[in-house]
């Protein structure tokens, strides 16, 4: 951590070459991505003749990712395989390591602002998971315009449409910024502004302009539901 007039830079330089060292790929070459967007997991690949370092490095990029929220869907990803994993696990941990070698010298600022907005950016991917065909719903909060919170989580239940992935996201999103902002009540930063939700959701739009149409919205209720648990659980 780096601290100057402008704000606080935070970054994790030193911990990246010491994986990188432990899974003896320091002098690799960097990766643009971290991932193939077109990836696509099967059942068909083999398991490792070994897993202990795959379980140690994955377990070193959960760490990682307080600083490195680009490879947050790609940690998710591989720690739902952790007691499981293949090799197409195995290579998808070295791309990933590739990548952490070209941003070795990135991380996050933070800058003192006079306003505290809570602003959110949230997004699914739909039936993204080959195996089980789950959504993915991928989220990042803003506070005072510095970046706090952020994470990728596959949902629970099977979604039937978009429409329904993109609601559950939202959903997830609304609960988290009522938290945030009675958090910052609490801490005795109280903001009278609106807190605002940016979601890319077609199918919320083609509903608004059309109000007969109410095939694509029966599972609000659930939703609704789904935020007063999650809401008050964060309350206890």
């Amino acid at each position: 951590m780096a601290t100057s007039n402008k704000g606080v830079f935070l970054n994790q330089q030193k911990y990246i070459p010491d994986i990188l060292q432990d899974a003896e790929m320091l002098h690799t070459k960097p990766a643009i991505t971290p991932l193939d967007s077109k990836l696509r997991l099967d059942s068909s690949s083999k398991p490792p003749l070994t897993f202990i370092t795959y379980q140690r490095i994955v377990g070193k990029f959960i760490y990682l990712t307080i600083t490195r929220l680009a490879i947050t869907f790609d940690v998710s990803l591989l720690s739902q395989y952790i007691h499981a994993p293949t090799t197409q696990h195995l290579d998808m941990m070295k791309c990933i390591l590739r990548y952490l070698k070209g941003i070795i010298g990135r991380g996050i600022v933070m800058t003192r602002n006079v306003y505290i907005d809570i602003t959110r950016y949230t997004d699914s991917d739909w039936a993204g998971n080959a195996l089980d065909r789950r959504s993915t719903t991928g989220y990042c909060m803003l506070v005072g315009g510095n970046l706090v919170s952020w994470k990728s989580k596959k949902q629970q239940v099977v979604t039937h449409s978009s429409a329904e992935a993109e609601y559950r996201a939202m959903a997830y999103a609304s609960c988290e910024l009522i938290w945030a902002k009675n958090l910052l009540a609490d801490l005795g930063f109280v903001s009278h502004t609106l807190m605002i939700l940016f979601c890319d959701n077609q199918a919320a739009m083609h509903i608004a302009s059309n109000p007969v149409f109410h095939e694509g919205t029966k599972h609000l209720e659930v939703d609704c539901h789904y935020i007063r648990q999650q809401f008050q659980a964060k309350l206890i």
